[in-house]
């Protein structure tokens, strides 16, 4: 089984920065990509951005130019470093991996990112 673990959400205010981190623990073998989703208040979660096994990063607009994700999914590791963040950016961050092989999809506890005004 493959678990995440969260880490560096906070407290900031607009136009700061933040960088959250995530670290896998077990199968690494069978990952396809990790990622980033976000969760805010009242709403649905939606994808921030992802990076596959092979390189590949995608982005929402909502965070293209702003946000840089980088890690190695061999070692299990991702990353999202948050520049000029804005309010609308508060919700509650949650890593993502995707995998070849059964359960295909894990994700962690989450991490709580708010951005005051």
């Amino acid at each position: 089984q493959v678990q995440l673990v969260e880490s560096g959400g906070g407290l900031v205010q607009a136009g700061g920065s933040l960088r959250l981190s995530c670290a896998a623990s077990g199968k690494m073998f069978s990952m396809n990509s990790m990622g980033w989703y976000r969760q805010a208040p009242g709403k649905q979660r939606e994808f921030v951005a992802r990076l596959t096994r092979i390189g590949s990063i995608k982005y929402a607009d909502a965070v293209k130019g702003r946000f840089t994700i980088s890690g190695d999914n061999a070692k299990g590791t991702v990353s999202l470093q948050m520049l000029s963040l804005k309010p609308e950016d508060t919700a509650v961050y949650y890593c993502n991996a995707e995998l070849l092989v059964a359960p295909y999809d894990v994700w962690g506890q989450g991490t709580q990112v708010t951005v005051s005004s």
